[in-house]
């Protein structure tokens, strides 16, 4: 019997990779003839890469030293798939873990740019380019800019790093931008925040970042100027994704906005993996009714469904009443008997959950 284990990651406590792993485990140790796919997702935020490339041989794996979002060097990884797709996390050059400290006004992406312009010179056909986890609020402008874009004042001289400068901008240059590849760029996005306004990119994201309500004013207005410049559409849903990235990017680059979970299902192949599949394993930290509304588990239940194979979700914590479009839920809390304890040790009771369900199945075939 062919069983997919295709979970997201448990934030907090593991990523997608060890969570499948810890489900297997379970599930080998009582039906050890079945065969097991092990598919793990990502929304396209961060642990991106590690679900696309928990089974690609490390010259898969590539890395350049870049600027972080304060200035500082960082390595940023990234991954190159068989099929000359790179996956590049913005997270890895720009993200909020980064700074030492919060810098609403001057966090930059510039390092997001020095990534690409080294993933372009590799010779890739395309970019999925997931957008979550960032520090900044600069509307991609210091990543176009490492890309050769030149965004200056009404001196000519180039703008300073970050969102807050852009009020002073007087005069985009797009001349010099780096070609994207020809398969083109997809921004992955979980969000459907407009670039402005009370629910766009800083507006909603900005005091995750540090913004004090005076700097989500002033970084909102200079993101409106950088609008009335640029053009493009400001209303897009996901345009204000990774504070305003998304926007520069499909303005500048001509990138397009996919879901984050669709996009990663696709590049895991996880419609192969259904093919012939008796059942299906996924789960999250928490299970409930946002999890069916575009997310990772939502996604797949639905091409689950499509596929014909039943879906039994694992989740730390089910908090989903009513009745729901999958086989069964299991709790990590109820099997530990707390969440401290599930927290604790989310591994062994992942595999007491594989477990669990494999003798189930057991009983039932």
């Amino acid at each position: 019997m062919r069983v997919v284990i295709a979970p997201d990651s448990f934030k907090g406590t593991l990523d997608a990779t060890a969570a499948a792993e810890a489900l297997a485990t379970g599930w080998r140790e009582v039906r050890p003839d079945d065969e097991l796919l092990t598919v793990p997702l990502a929304d396209g935020g961060e642990g991106t890469l590690e679900a696309l490339g928990h089974d690609l041989p490390p010259d898969c794996w590539r890395s350049v030293d870049v600027t972080g979002p304060d200035g500082r060097p960082v390595q940023a990884a990234w991954l190159r798939l068989p099929d000359g797709t790179a996956v590049v996390e913005m997270a890895r050059a720009a993200g909020l873990p980064l700074l030492e400290q919060p810098d609403p006004l001057g966090a930059t992406t510039r390092g997001l740019g020095e990534l690409l312009a080294a993933v372009v010179a590799s010779d890739v056909d395309r970019v999925l380019l997931t957008l979550g986890g960032s520090a900044t609020t600069d509307g991609g402008t210091g990543a176009l800019a490492a890309l050769g874009a030149r965004f200056t004042d009404a001196d000519g001289a180039e703008l300073p790093p970050g969102g807050g400068a852009l009020s002073r901008l007087a005069r985009v240059d797009l001349s010099g931008l780096t070609p994207p590849p020809a398969g083109g760029v997809q921004c992955l996005v979980d969000v459907t925040a407009p670039l402005l306004g009370p629910l766009g990119a800083a507006g909603q994201f900005g005091p995750q970042k540090g913004a004090s309500p005076e700097q989500v004013a002033e970084l909102d207005a200079a993101l409106a100027h950088l609008a009335d410049l640029l053009g493009g559409d400001r209303t897009a849903p996901g345009a204000g994704a990774a504070g305003g990235t998304a926007y520069g990017f499909a303005v500048c680059w001509g990138a397009q906005f996919v879901s984050g979970a669709a996009a990663v299902a696709d590049a895991a192949g996880l419609d192969d993996a259904l093919r012939g599949a008796a059942l299906v394993l996924t789960g999250e930290g928490q299970f409930d009714a946002q999890s069916l509304r575009g997310k990772v588990v939502g996604a797949l239940v639905d091409r689950a469904d499509a596929a014909g194979v039943p879906v039994v979700v694992v989740a730390g914590r089910v908090d989903a009443p009513g009745e729901l479009p999958v086989s069964g839920a299991v709790a990590l809390t109820e099997l530990s008997g707390s969440v401290e304890e599930a927290m604790a040790e989310p591994a062994r009771w992942l595999a007491e959950a594989g477990r669990r369900l494999a003798r189930e199945r057991s009983v039932t075939s």
